[in-house]
């Protein structure tokens, strides 16, 4: 059979495993199932409902909807047609919503429930066809609007006619998908990813990273309108007869992983920054002793960690590691390592990290405990990834070697380039930015970074953010940023100075485990903002920089912090549907503190060095 396309990829596994769960999800309280051949049947029908619609070979259709089972079921009933999916992240506001529909010159949209089609509504779009997976409330909506379930019951009594000849004849080169990027300095733009460009990275990240398999379990929370969610949760779980679990929500994500027990789970570094802050907190409140041993614990993963990262390919295969180090090992897992993995279901067996950096500390903390944690890098149009960490031989503080079928070089300014089968076609009806983003055929990534002598990348930061002060220091904030977010007190940072004299770091806190500092401490504050202004929080946040911070050389080091009490959210625009800061709305947003915070610091040393003077005369 043809295996070029997503669709055939997929139709192996329901040959090979038919009765086996392909997709779980919570309702009513407990975990449902579907399998591989019940799935199969749902894209079957629903393909034929969407053709008898008149849904055809290239046209657009969006998805607008969080994590669900209907999510894969369309999109693949989608590609079978030889149609183009075009994600939508539900967190978006109907302006935005717009933008891609039109940009994208969808004929149709999928969207989770009523809320997300009074946004599709406002649009004017009244050509739209309209179909809504949650049918639980009633429609208030006239026009072309119609239930998944109708869709689906439609195309299972008027099934299409050679629908498998059909999507076995698409090649790998048909477009598959427009991804639009999360545009945090300007507009998103549809990048065009075909069936060949998954493929490529699957194929890579199973050879390379690690492999999927049939016993895997997956839970699944990050969007899957975002490029890294669609290749690492869906596609290839999916071609790999792994079972997928949908959290159901992010806030419930600790009692998901304990009810699914996972294997493996792809994430981004804030979730994991919290799980390192939790067990940090709990070391600390646990005295002394507590904290001895788990220090041990550390010590000893670590050093295990270490011997199987230098190991030559002999050892690993039939080596053994030296038993006094297994015994130990054993011990700090048995006492110590075991209660953090329980938690995180006592199946895991590696976390896949990708979407932002992640803290070096942070990723060997999860290494010790024998948790391997693939970091990645890539892009919306890389499809996604370009580089990983492998289950064996990894690199921690790099994003991994590049993968066998990309290829990768630094451009004289330190630009990563890349070329490969999993590079976009161009972005969607915009010639010019796509002649902007390749040069001479390589794909120009924006960031900065380099490759070592064994062909593992290291990201410094996005070309466009580095810093340059007055004093000709360059600054890249991404690991100034990465460091300052290990606290459990704070949320999220930036770090801003670019033409200063030094940089500053804008923050903004994590309010519930700040407000149960305070409150153990003796710092009464009902309101946000009350909380942030009080001056032994203040003093708290600061030392907690300064802190995290002094390792770093002293031009890194923040001269000034500006506690801010708004939480950063993608409802308010300040990061981004796929959780990255929008750094130039952040310096807009608090402009003026940011001068005052300048121009203090600049009067606070302007005394100090009056007072040496006067102190010398």
């Amino acid at each position: 059979m043809n295996r070029e396309n997503l669709l055939a990829a997929v139709y192996h596994s329901v040959l090979r495993f038919p009765d086996k769960k392909a997709l779980m999800w919570k309702c009513g309280g407990v975990y449902q199932s579907m399998s591989y051949s019940a799935m199969w049947k749902q894209i079957r029908h629903a393909a034929a409902g969407l053709a008898g619609m008149g849904i055809t070979s290239d046209d657009k259709v969006a998805i607008l909807s969080e994590n669900n089972p209907t999510w894969p079921i369309s999109d693949l009933a989608i590609l079978s047609l030889g149609a183009v999916s075009v994600p939508v992240y539900p967190s978006l506001p109907a302006n935005q919503v717009e933008h891609i529909l039109r940009n994208a010159e969808c004929k149709a949209v999928i969207v989770q429930n009523e809320q997300q089609l009074n946004k599709v509504q406002e649009t004017g779009m009244e050509d739209l066809i309209k179909v809504v997976m949650d049918t639980q409330s009633p429609f208030t909506h006239p026009g072309k609007v119609i239930p998944f379930y109708e869709l689906v019951v439609t195309g299972q009594n008027n099934p299409l006619s050679g629908w498998e000849e059909s999507w076995q004849s698409i090649d790998s080169g048909q477009l598959a998908t427009i991804i639009h990027t999360s545009g945090t300095t300007g507009s998103p733009k549809g990048a065009m990813l075909t069936h060949g460009n998954f493929l490529s990275n699957i194929k890579a990240i199973q050879f390379w990273c690690m492999e999927a398999g049939p016993d895997d379990i997956l839970l699944s929370y990050l969007p899957l309108s975002h490029v890294f969610e669609r290749m690492a949760g869906q596609f290839t779980p999916l071609t790999a007869g792994a079972t997928i679990a949908y959290a159901e929500s992010i806030e419930a994500i600790p009692d998901n992983l304990l009810e699914v027990r996972p294997t493996i789970m792809t994430t981004v570094p804030r979730l994991l920054e919290k799980v390192y802050a939790k067990v940090q907190g709990q070391v600390a409140a646990g005295g002394t002793i507590k904290k001895k041993l788990f220090n041990w614990a550390v010590g000893t993963g670590t050093e295990r960690y270490e011997y199987l990262a230098n190991a030559s390919m002999d050892e690993m295969v039939f080596g053994e590691m030296p038993r006094k180090l297994r015994r130990r090992y054993s011990v700090a897992d048995r006492l110590v390592f075991s209660k953090v993995k329980a938690n995180l279901g006592g199946r895991m067996r590696a976390l896949v990290s990708g979407g932002a950096a992640l803290n070096p500390e942070i990723a060997g903390f999860f290494w010790s405990m024998g948790i391997p944690i693939l970091e990645g890098y890539g892009l919306t149009e890389t499809a996604p990834v370009i580089a990983s960490n492998p289950m064996t031989r990894p690199k921690i503080g790099t994003v991994g070697r590049v993968l066998a079928n990309v290829d990768v070089r630094i451009a004289e300014d330190g630009e990563i380039l890349v070329k490969g089968p999993s590079i976009m076609k161009g972005y969607y009806r915009n010639e010019e930015a796509t002649a902007e983003q390749f040069s001479d055929g390589w794909f120009r990534t924006g960031d900065i970074g380099t490759l070592d002598d064994d062909g593992y990348l290291t990201i410094v930061d996005r070309k466009k953010r580095l810093l340059i002060l007055s004093t000709g220091k360059n600054v890249a904030p991404q690991h100034i940023e990465n460091a300052i977010n290990q606290s459990s007190y704070i949320e999220n940072s930036v770090i801003l100075g670019h033409n200063q004299k030094y940089i500053i770091a804008v923050i903004s806190p994590d309010q519930v485990n700040l407000r149960d500092w305070a409150e153990r401490h003796g710092v009464e504050a009902v309101s946000r903002q009350e909380l942030i202004q009080h001056p032994k929080v203040q003093e708290r946040i600061e030392k907690e920089m300064k802190t995290l911070t002094v390792k770093l050389a002293p031009f890194e080091q923040p001269k000034k912090v500006i506690v801010v009490p708004d939480e950063w959210t993608v409802d308010n625009g300040s990061i981004t549907p796929s959780l990255k800061v929008r750094y130039n709305v952040i310096e807009e947003k608090y402009k003026e503190s940011i001068i005052a915070g300048y121009q203090q610091e600049a009067y606070l040393q302007l005394a100090e060095s009056a007072e040496e003077g006067l102190s010398e005369g």
